[in-house]
């Protein structure tokens, strides 16, 4: 039996949902033409997989920086492009996506997921400056973030009921201003001054039977959405959450043979 989700950490929560969403995330990372040995930055990199998706498109002259608050994270981040062995390519450090460490125009792109626009911490009118600052003239910004879901088929009411809570909603636990809003994000880029501003939704789907890996990350994603929302939800509906989203449940809702789920990610794009 798996260990119950909520024994898992968040580095090892990252790690089971990237093999979810993975797809989806090279297939958005594709769409940005990045230029062959051209070299960007991943602004808010974590724990360094998106980096390596990264790192495959502009191939192997190609050069990614990552960069994150956290040294833990960098340091997870370091072991897994050193156990991809491509230390050589990808490179990171310490550094505040709002105060970035580098010189004007020393990327040819910058990419930020669920990092710039998607922590409350973060002023992403500033930050959007600040990518634009590092990035060479005609190159591209780029931001992108979870933005919709629907992961409880025959369940409308425990879904919504769930995405209403402080973590459902998170990271806008309160409302705050709309115009800081992830998916406002075409009025940062226009503040920023840059050009050909433009936003596409990108869906990934799962569909029964599940591989446990896929299993596994979507218990994570569960997780990672719903966190303490014990005291939030009504009782009859708790209920039916530990019924069908804890893993060790008999009616977990992912070993239904008729189990179908999607989740979009959006991205936002401009040229410096």
């Amino acid at each position: 039996m798996l260990e119950n989700s909520s024994e898992m950490d968040e580095i090892e929560q990252h790690r089971r949902v990237h093999a979810l969403i993975e797809p989806t995330v090279l297939e958005i990372i594709r769409s940005l033409h990045l230029p062959l040995g051209s070299s960007g930055l991943d602004a808010g990199c974590g724990i360094g997989l998106p980096a390596l998706l990264l790192a495959d498109e502009v191939g192997p002259t190609g050069k990614v920086t990552g960069l994150d608050q956290s040294e833990e994270l960098i340091r997870e981040a370091e072991q897994v492009v050193k156990q991809a062995d491509l230390s050589d390519q990808v490179v990171f450090q310490r550094g505040d996506v709002q105060q970035l460490p580098f010189e004007d125009n020393t990327f040819e792109w910058a990419w930020s997921a669920s990092c710039v626009g998607y922590a409350p911490s973060i002023d992403p009118w500033y930050s959007v400056r600040e990518l634009a600052r590092v990035v060479n003239p005609g190159g591209t910004v780029a931001l992108l973030a979870f933005s919709s879901e629907k992961l409880l088929p025959g369940y409308p009411l425990l879904e919504a009921r769930l995405n209403a809570t402080a973590s459902g909603r998170a990271p806008f636990v309160s409302e705050g201003k709309p115009e800081m809003h992830f998916m406002r994000a075409l009025g940062w880029f226009k503040a920023a001054r840059l050009r050909n501003v433009a936003a596409q939704s990108f869906v990934g789907d799962l569909q029964a039977p599940l591989k446990q890996q896929t299993r596994q990350a979507l218990i994570a994603l569960f997780t990672m959405r719903w966190q303490n929302m014990e005291n939030e939800l009504p009782e009859e509906l708790y209920k039916v959450y530990q019924k069908i989203c804890l893993p060790q449940s008999p009616d977990f809702i992912g070993d239904h043979p008729d189990y179908y789920a999607f989740f979009t990610f959006t991205l936002f794009t401009g040229y410096v």
